[in-house]
């Protein structure tokens, strides 16, 4: 892997909400990603409605029908913009939804908006989401390259934006756009005669709800093939203090041999453990 300045993609990514790391895949990890997927997008029906596009294809369950995206999803530049965006705000970050889009010929421009706008309430500052775009395809501004408004995660919402502000993500295949959940952006209209495909990953704070709901789309028979990093992302993985877990334990056990019953354990944070510790060992020596 090519020498990259990450620290500078961060701070590019904070100023303007959104951020373009050109080339990071090429070759042979881009043909099997394409290879892997047009079939899909092939036998996929056409999306239904204004916001989701009548001339769109969008799929999910992607690491079930893309080794290469399984790969994508643990890239160590992506994921280190993603811890250091989401990280000062949970535990460990997960995937929000895996969705493969191909904006068809004809297709128009998809309202502005902001991902983030399915969790409804305030943030305090906080991000909730941060989402990376890889460009299967070339992304221009005829085929419907993604449209961002710089800055606008600083801003009120808003579905009317003056158009010399908007932005054109363009970039080569290979490429990858970061946006947080807070940019307001949209799908870009299709005015040329070819497909344009790009794959979403989408990562967001560890104790939200998923937008795609990975354990329906990779129960345990599924999800016991992919790394363990990956199923930690998805979700395979307890959230600190007591979040997600099963039986009162670690989810991950689903992958292995297990008794049918077993005890629940404290899956607390360092810092609640210490605290507990602490608090047994004051009653300890008020009884002694």
């Amino acid at each position: 892997m090519r020498n990259i300045n990450v620290e500078r993609y961060i701070d590019t990514l904070k100023k303007d909400g959104f951020v373009i790391i050109r080339n990071l895949i090429c070759g042979g990890e881009l043909k099997a990603l394409q290879h892997e997927l047009d079939g899909y997008f092939q036998k996929t029906p056409n999306s239904e409605g204004i916001f989701w596009g009548n001339n769109t294809k969008r799929m999910g369950r992607i690491f079930s029908k893309s080794k290469q995206s399984q790969h994508l999803a643990i890239h160590p530049v992506v994921l280190k913009i993603m811890n250091a965006i989401l990280r000062p705000y949970c535990e460990k970050i997960q995937i929000n939804l895996t969705q493969a889009i191909q904006i068809l010929p004809g297709e128009y421009e998809q309202n502005l908006h902001r991902d983030d706008e399915i969790f409804p309430f305030p943030k305090a500052n906080a991000e909730f989401m941060v989402n990376a775009m890889w460009a299967i395809d070339d992304f221009t501004e005829e085929n419907g390259g993604t449209i961002v408004w710089p800055g606008s995660h600083r801003f009120e919402i808003s579905r009317q934006v003056p158009e010399s502000e908007l932005v054109s993500a363009k970039m080569k295949s290979g490429s990858v756009l970061i946006w947080l959940g807070s940019t307001q952006h949209a799908g870009g209209a299709n005015k040329t005669t070819i497909p344009r495909s790009g794959l979403t990953i989408s990562y967001c704070l560890g104790w939200l709800r998923q937008a795609e709901n990975q354990y329906l789309a990779y129960p345990p028979n599924v999800a016991k093939h992919f790394s363990e990093q990956l199923r930690e992302l998805i979700g395979y993985k307890v959230h600190r203090p007591n979040l997600g877990w099963y039986e009162g334990q670690e989810p991950d056990l689903l992958f292995y041999d297990r008794p049918d019953t077993l005890p629940a354990i404290d899956l607390f944070t360092p810092e609640l453990d210490e605290l507990a510790q602490e608090i047994m060992r004051e009653r300890a020596s008020v009884a002694a």
